[in-house]
């Protein structure tokens, strides 16, 4: 038998992030899928050439 908890952190987890390999230093993500994504957001590459979505989580890295 499981508890309610646990068929409720099932239920809510986090899909696993994608990662994307670019040649910029900014990027734009709008989570992909039509009007089930998020709002266009833009980002600067740090100095490791990494960027993290905080909408939907993709990595970004540059090549």
């Amino acid at each position: 038998m499981t508890s309610d908890s646990q068929v409720k952190s099932e239920n809510t987890a986090l899909p696993p992030h994608k990662t994307v390999y670019v040649d910029t230093d900014r990027v734009a993500c709008d989570g992909g899928g039509g009007a089930l994504g998020h709002p266009k957001v833009y980002y600067d590459l740090d100095q490791n050439g990494e960027a993290h979505c905080f909408y939907c989580c993709a990595h970004f890295i540059k090549k």
